[in-house]
Order: C-alpha cells, then sequence, then structure tokens
C-alpha cells in the first residue's frame, strides 16, 4: 500500500488533525517522506470530495467547499434532531469526567466515540481543550451553554456526581492496568 493512502487512512480514522511529525512516527517513516505523500495525496483528492487542510504542521481531512452548502444543510438537520441513545451516554460521561480523552470514551462505552463527539461539538454542546498534563491530548468538556441549558451552576451539581464519578474513574483505572 503507498504511503499517501496510508496517510488518507489515518487521517479519516482519527477525524481529527494529525501534527505530521505524529504522521511520520506512526508510519515509521521521515517528515520528509510524509510531506511528499502529502502532496501526491492533495492531487490525488483533486476533484475529489475531500480535501487536504494544512494548519501550521497539522494537516486533516476536510470536506470542498462545493459540498458547502450541502454539508450546512445536514448540519442544520442534526442540529434540531433529538440526541440519539449514544450521544446523551458520551454527552454524560463528558459531563461527570468534565475533561476526558476520545480514547477514555471509547473505552467506557465500548465503541469508537468519533463521529458522536464531532455532533456534540457541532451543536456546541461540548468543546476541545488541551489536557494540561499532555499537551499532545485533547479532552473533551461541556460548555457552558450545555450547563445553562441543563439549569445546573457548575458540574457537582449533576446528580449523584461523586458516585458517578468515582465509577468512571475506576473503570478508567482499569484500562491503564489492562495497558
Amino acid at each position: 500500500m503507498q504511503l499517501e493512502s496510508k496517510i488518507e487512512g489515518l487521517l479519516f480514522y482519527k477525524g481529527e488533525d494529525v501534527q505530521i511529525k505524529k504522521l511520520a512516527e506512526l508510519l515509521k517513516v521521515s517528515t520528509e517522506e510524509i510531506e511528499e505523500s502529502l502532496k501526491k495525496l492533495e492531487l490525488s483528492l483533486s476533484g475529489r470530495g475531500l480535501v487536504l487542510v494544512r494548519k501550521d504542521d497539522c494537516v486533516v481531512l476536510g470536506i470542498t467547499s462545493e459540498l458547502s452548502p450541502l454539508i450546512e444543510s445536514i448540519r442544520k438537520d442534526e442540529i434540531t434532531k433529538e440526541l440519539t441513545k449514544s450521544s446523551l451516554e458520551t454527552l454524560s460521561i463528558v459531563l461527570y469526567k468534565n475533561g476526558v480523552s476520545r480514547s477514555e470514551i471509547d473505552y467506557i462505552r465500548g465503541v469508537n466515540s468519533s463521529f458522536i463527539l464531532r455532533n456534540l461539538l457541532v451543536r456546541g454542546l461540548v468543546e476541545k481543550i488541551m489536557d494540561p498534563k499532555d499537551t499532545r491530548r485533547i479532552l473533551y468538556r461541556p460548555t457552558f451553554d450545555t450547563l445553562s441549558f441543563m439549569g445546573i451552576t457548575s458540574i457537582e451539581q449533576l446528580p449523584k456526581y461523586n458516585e458517578v464519578r468515582t465509577q468512571l474513574q475506576e473503570v478508567i483505572k482499569q484500562e491503564e492496568t489492562n495497558d
């Protein structure tokens, strides 16, 4: 498999921006090889629905501008729909952890949560922050709008906050022990 195909697959899987250095590390090649393959990937995506978006030293797969009207109408539809059980489950984890990584959410739920997190981000219910302990990691936490909508002024006002938070921490400790 060609390197640009591997990069495309990785970016699709991640669903978020990835540092070029991290791509090189994951694919066990030099950053120069990544840069060369990114150029090839950009060319191969030309005229298709996806584009390669670069910002500083990061890249992400994006949607071509010609699809913007369609994507916007779909996004509006998604925002006005009720939250699914999976979305509520994910939002609950984010609320009770108040700073949780996608991998932790995935472990707790037992499934990939990328798509659901994207929908919660689009709706303005969660936000991304840098992990203060590891700036390479992103955490998700509820927005002020979410707390306001729920009628609470702090996370600690959630029902059975301490009990649920303790249970979530135990599950995550199990994951770390198993790794």
